[in-house]
Order: structure tokens, then sequence, then C-alpha cells
């Protein structure tokens, strides 16, 4: 089966625009002004209908803080209870008792972002007093057996990369992944979205949905590539109609040669696995 064909296993939940934090590279300007879009409880769980039909596997709950929607440990709960991996990509700023009882269930896991080994170097990037409160959480979900795994964004030269990530060893993360500023959003500094920026795998065996339903091949193409809304029409038809087929194409042209560090990238691994934007191990990591 071609890469163009692959059938969709895994799924971004893009909840939420609203976090704690202010994060200057940000792709899709996230803060404490974000809403939660225009997508209802309901219309959340019939996706997670729909995609459990279609044979999606896993599912990432993203922001934006996804722990800040209202409906998350709803869209969580039933996720699980339908089979799917669930990853939730958090700050780790706050987690309530609710959430470590759910992260705790079978097939759930964690992902945070972490940028220093100082306090002032990881907060000056988060643009708010984090760097405590993360790390307590960090330890905490390891205490409680929770997978967790942890991607570094380097955003500046001199940015303390290495140290971060022994820091993260040293606490026992095995599974951390480093990029750099991807220019989307506020890492975009006012640029036009570049689809030469994408690693070139977007739409292959995963999608986005953001938080008006719209549809586009992955997070980091979600303002400006949208295939589709699952608040007019059903996911099936979305991923496999022509619009989400022209922006794969489109996708795959514009980054026609581009190569992968094969430390970092494997192309062909399935879209849950380690060549998933967002996982460690791949060159697009929208929340690293």
């Amino acid at each position: 089966m071609s890469q163009a064909t692959r059938p969709t296993k895994f799924l971004w939940l893009d909840l939420t625009r609203r976090c704690q934090l202010n994060c200057a590279h940000c792709y899709n300007s996230s803060g404490a002004n974000g809403t939660h879009g225009d997508m209802t409880r309901e219309s959340w769980l019939r996706v997670i209908e729909q995609a459990t039909s279609l044979g999606v596997r896993s599912i990432q709950l993203i922001g934006g803080e996804p722990t800040l929607h209202p409906d998350a440990l709803v869209i969580a709960d039933r996720a699980l209870t339908r089979g799917l991996a669930v990853e939730v990509y958090s700050n780790l700023v706050h987690v309530s008792n609710a959430w470590w009882e759910q992260l705790q269930r079978v097939g759930a896991s964690l992902a945070t972002s972490w940028y220093s080994d100082r306090a002032d170097e990881h907060q000056a990037i988060t643009g708010r007093p984090s760097f405590q409160r993360t790390r307590a959480n960090i330890v905490k979900a390891l205490e409680l057996g929770i997978p967790l795994r942890a991607g570094i964004v380097a955003t500046a030269e001199g940015q303390r990369v290495k140290q971060a990530k022994q820091e993260l060893a040293e606490l026992g993360i095995t599974r951390v992944g480093v990029d750099h500023v991807r220019p989307f959003g506020r890492g975009a500094q006012g640029q036009a979205p570049d689809a030469s920026e994408l690693c070139g795998q977007c739409g292959n065996g995963k999608a986005a949905i953001d938080p008006n339903g719209n549809v586009s091949p992955c997070v980091f193409s979600a303002d400006w590539m949208s295939v589709g809304n699952v608040r007019t029409a059903g996911l099936a038809d979305i991923l496999g109609g022509p619009a989400m087929a022209n922006a794969r194409l489109n996708v795959q042209r514009t980054t026609s040669g581009k190569k992968c560090d094969p430390d970092r990238c494997d192309p062909g691994c399935e879209p849950n696995e380690e060549c998933t934007p967002g996982f460690p191990g791949s060159s697009c990591h929208p929340r690293n």
C-alpha cells in the first residue's frame, strides 16, 4: 500500500487554544485568551465513534492545554472505553486528581514539553513561572507509573538543550525528542504558512481536527489547510475525499526531496509510532 493511500490510524484531537503558558514559538498561538472553539461535547464524542469505526487506533489530545477543556476527561474516557490509545500532550502545569486517575488507565499516556534544566531559561520560553510545577508533575507521573515522554524545542542558540535532556534522563524519562522551532503560529513571527516546513508525511495515516471541527493533514496545518469540517460532514468522507487527497499531494510535492535525519525520522513506520509528529524520533514535533 502506498503512503498516499494508507488508512488513518492516528488522530490529533486539537481541543482548545486556551493555555496557561505563552510560549513564543507556539505553533497555533495558544494562550490565556484562547477559546475552546465551536465543537461541542457531542461533536467530539461523535468523532470518537466515527474514528473507532474507521479503524483509528490512537489519538492525541492536544491544544493549547487539553486538560483545560471542560469535556476533555469525558472525551478521553470515551476513547479509552472504545479501546483507543490516548496520549495527553500537557504542559503539566496543573493536573487534577481526576486526570491522575484517568492517566493511570490502560491505554493512557502523557507527553510534555521541556526546555532547560534551569528555571529562568525554561520560564523565559514558556512566558510563565512553570518550571517547578511541570518538573514536580513529571516526577509524580513517573512515580505513578504513567508512560511519559518529553520533547525539547531549541528556540535559541546557546539554549541548554543537552543539559535539559540529561536532566530528563536522570528523572527517568527515556523517550525524549529534540526539534527546532517550526514557522507556524507565533513561531512564524509574521511569515505566511509554508508547506515546505512540514515533514512531508502529513495526511498519510494521520489527520488533525481543530477546536472548530476543521480537519487538516496535521496539527501544523490546522489554520491554513482545512479539508473539511466534522460538524457538517462525516469523518470517513473527509479523510477519503478529494480535498484531503489534494492536500496530501500538495505537501508531498512541496516537500519533495526533503530528507529526514535517519536518527530522528522513519517515514515508513506506522503513524502511531516513532514517525508520528509529536513523538520522539520525528522531525516534526508540534508540541516539543
